[in-house]
């Protein structure tokens, strides 16, 4: 079955995903950056060569809790990201401003990712229940609309991708074009902010499958 195939590699995938984003995390975090600034200064410095001089940078608890807030046009950089000059913290950091960039260009898979967050905050929750439900009381109604919901989830998280990747393309090309980290580090740089992508390819292929599962059982029942 294909959708269980997809549900075992999304899996898989991210798990591997996770072990390689925490893996590359700390061995990078070790190593510090050319410059020797920190991700807040880096952050910083990257705003401000953008015009984004009303984007503040803060630190929050945690490790690899990092955003970008566009509501309250905040870059939340995690403790050991903000004060560190590491090639992680910088590569992280980077990461985060390329959002920040985004919005301020209206970059259109951001917009259109930004349009779909209500729907998704209504479908997410509610999609599986219409699911079984419509199941178990035989209403076929209900589990199109279970379906249908859970697509908007699936679509939210392929519009995820292109927004992530070009964020870290963004990342990698500032900080080399911009002296904040050596070429010779670029590698580093790469490894941090791949592995971290890939974590939203995985979830993505997750959501496929799910979506997959739902239509077969629809096109089963229907053919029964």
């Amino acid at each position: 079955m294909i959708w269980l195939g997809l549900a075992f590699i999304g899996m898989a995938l991210s798990l591997w995903a996770q072990f390689r984003v925490k893996s590359n995390f700390r061995r990078y975090a070790e190593i510090p950056a050319y410059s020797g600034m920190t991700g807040a200064e880096v952050a910083r410095r990257i705003l401000d060569m953008n015009g984004l001089y009303d984007v503040h940078v803060d630190m929050v608890p945690g490790t690899l809790t990092d955003h970008y807030d566009p509501t309250a046009r905040v870059i939340r950089l995690s403790e050991p990201v903000y004060s560190s000059s590491s090639i992680a913290a910088v590569s992280v950091a980077a990461h985060e401003c390329g959002h920040a960039i985004q919005h301020k260009e209206e970059y259109g898979a951001l917009v259109f990712r930004h349009r779909l967050v209500p729907m998704l905050n209504f479908s997410s929750g509610l999609a599986p229940w219409l699911f079984m439900g419509g199941i178990l009381l035989k209403m076929t109604n209900l589990i199109w609309l279970g379906v249908i919901l859970f697509a908007a989830v699936v679509l939210f998280h392929l519009v995820t991708l292109p927004v992530e990747f070009n964020a870290s393309a963004r990342a990698k090309d500032i900080l080399v074009n911009q002296g904040m980290v050596a070429l010779n580090e670029k590698s580093g740089v790469d490894r941090v902010l791949n592995a971290a992508a890939l974590t939203y390819v995985g979830s993505a292929v997750v959501a496929l499958g799910q979506l997959l599962y739902y239509l077969s059982f629809l096109l089963q029942g229907n053919d029964d």
